[in-house]
């Protein structure tokens, strides 16, 4: 949470005048039972109407002076605070976005999600709080007390002995609930993490009629989530009791030591009077600082937690480790391949096993290789290796001569389209989401791009055409839609590798067909990897890859793995016999 505080530097200033104006407004209101003591003693005993009036008068003002101080400070600590927010949420979301697949895979998008929402607004309220009232309620304890030695030794003495034993209970409190808080967030990362998980696959859990039993799962985990919020909500609320009880035996005290003063001519009534002001004011000030510091440990405990996300050190390197020209425009690289995977292994973070063993192949520039085989063979992590979406764990992967881990993250993935399986598209219009390929396209590029991707109907069809308005994630639109129009956006940069990862399974045959048939006729010829699950997307790549429990099991034209490749021909016969049945 300390490390946090550097990114108060540019709210040095708010950071001091917000905690002034409140000590400030403190000084004014420690005055306050002084002037009612006058009031007792002097204006009520002598009936001096004139002289109470003045008096009273000097209330408002303090009154005045305190509500201006006040707001000031309310000011300053405001805008300290939610610009310290802005900042370090500015600061996450950007380290986000430097971790690689691994460790986002590790962390969990649920865990993400609560740190830059929830745990930052806490933050954000236990920093304002702290502006206002972390060096304003002590200073009107130990003002009070200091004021109320100024009156009477020995009833002062009884605030000598109240305060410390209030500060034990206080921060004794604060020191249990503070790990107790930690938990409660941890407990709510799990209950954002079922409630993401059931919106998302909202479609899975009613087409298998298990709303029930989610329901009993999200029932557990929020009640999890309540018996430790009650817990530590039952240790917080020993607070205001305890205190209260603690002053009110102060006050006793004070009372009867008043009392006893009065009775011998020590102190006079207004005297006891502002005694007991200052008793009161410290029994407010105390519960002020309780309830600050259960927000200061939430603050604390979510502050930590958005340190440690802030800590995770990227294992990947973003810049390289040597400028990554491309070998394929230097004189007499020609024969240099486009694409090699050089006996690559990759293992997921945590896994036991290899997801991808000894992947031995090279593709040259403009070649077609289809990537087939079962769920789970490891097609979509063979084509994440070539982004760099993941790192090899052995072996290497190289794009124009150069391993990729050589290349500056940006530069290598510029050279690369990629449409993943499930296709994502943004809120906005067609136009926008097209120029995210490329920021400086222009319609006719754009247009291009849709055609050859067979979306150019789809853009016509729509009212306003390219400024036709998607809703998040492409909700108007249809599964073939998306597809289509998530191609076209790769094909909008021209990238040298187009990576299609089963991005066409929602296509027709005819379309399928027509868009293969479009990019076999681009002028600029491009490396294409199509993952596929269907035989006759890929029968006419120049060369196919076949995958089993992450392994090539075959490698070559559709004819030569009809004979050679055992898992290949199975793949195809399943197909053809149903295709065969949908044709008769």
């Amino acid at each position: 949470m300390k490390k946090l505080l550097t990114y108060l530097k540019d709210y040095k200033r708010e950071s001091i005048l917000g905690p002034l104006f409140k000590m400030l407004e403190a000084s004014f209101e420690l005055f306050v039972p002084l002037v009612i003591a006058s009031i007792i003693d002097v204006g009520i005993a002598s009936g001096d109407k004139g002289y109470i009036l003045s008096r009273c008068g000097i209330l408002i003002l303090l009154g005045i002076i305190g509500l201006v101080c006040s707001i000031t400070a309310q000011y300053f600590a405001a805008k300290a605070s939610v610009g310290f927010a802005k900042q370090v949420r500015h600061a996450l979301f950007s380290h986000i976005q430097s971790l690689s697949f691994t460790e986002l895979d590790t962390i969990g998008t649920s865990t993400l999600v609560t740190r830059l929402t929830s745990d930052m607004n806490q933050v954000q309220n236990g920093l304002n709080l702290t502006l206002r009232l972390f060096l304003r309620s002590p200073f009107v304890v130990f003002g009070a007390m200091i004021m109320a030695f100024t009156i009477d030794f020995k009833c002062a003495l009884i605030f000598a002995v109240a305060i410390p034993v209030l500060s034990v209970v206080v921060f004794g409190i604060m020191l249990l609930s503070i790990p107790l808080y930690k938990k409660v967030q941890a407990k709510l990362d799990q209950v954002l993490s079922r409630t993401r998980e059931n919106l998302t696959g909202v479609r899975v859990i009613r087409a298998f009629c298990k709303e029930e039993e989610e329901n009993i799962h999200f029932k557990e985990e929020n009640e999890s989530l309540t018996q430790i919020q009650k817990y530590v909500g039952r240790i917080s609320a020993l607070l205001n009791p305890l205190t209260y009880v603690i002053i009110n035996f102060a006050v006793i005290a004070l009372i009867h030591q008043g009392g006893i003063q009065v009775s011998l001519g020590i102190l006079s009534q207004g005297q006891v009077v502002a005694l007991y002001n200052y008793m009161s004011q410290i029994l407010i000030e105390l519960i002020k600082l309780a309830n600050l510091i259960i927000s200061i440990t939430k603050a604390v405990a979510c502050g930590n937690r958005i340190q440690a996300a802030l800590e995770i050190i990227p294992t990947m390197d973003r810049l390289g480790t040597a400028s990554a020209k491309s070998v394929l425009s230097q004189p007499g690289a020609q024969d240099v391949a486009a694409i090699s995977f050089c006996h690559a292994c990759l293992c997921y973070a945590n896994a036991s096993e290899n997801s991808l063993t000894d992947i031995n192949f090279s593709v040259k520039k403009g070649e077609t290789i289809g990537i087939i085989g079962g769920t789970g063979s490891g097609k979509t992590s063979l084509v994440g290796l070539i982004p760099r979406f993941y790192d090899v764990s052995q072996g290497s992967v190289l794009v124009n001569g150069k391993d990729v881990r050589e290349y500056p993250l940006e530069e290598l993935r510029n050279k690369i389209g990629v449409v993943p399986q499930k296709a994502v598209l943004f809120k906005g219009s067609i136009r926008e989401n097209m120029l995210w390929g490329k920021k400086s396209a222009s319609d006719a590029e754009i247009m291009e791009a849709l055609t050859i991707a067979q979306a150019k109907e789809i853009v016509e069809g729509k009212e306003g055409g390219l400024d036709y308005k998607l809703e998040q994630g492409g909700k108007n639109l249809s599964g073939g839609q998306r597809q289509r129009l998530t191609i076209a956006r790769a094909l909008v940069r021209k990238p040298e590798i187009l990576i299609l990862d089963d991005s066409s399974s929602a296509l027709d045959f005819a379309t399928d067909a027509a868009l293969r048939k479009a990019l076999r006729s681009l002028s600029d010829k491009i490396t294409v990897f199509m993952v596929s699950q269907r035989t006759s997307s890929i029968r006419h790549a120049d060369k196919i890859i076949v995958l089993d429990d992450g392994a090539i099991v075959g490698a070559g034209a559709h004819d030569e793995l009809l004979t050679s490749c055992e898992v290949y021909r199975e793949i195809y016969e399943s197909q053809f016999k149903k295709e065969a049945a949908e044709n008769a």
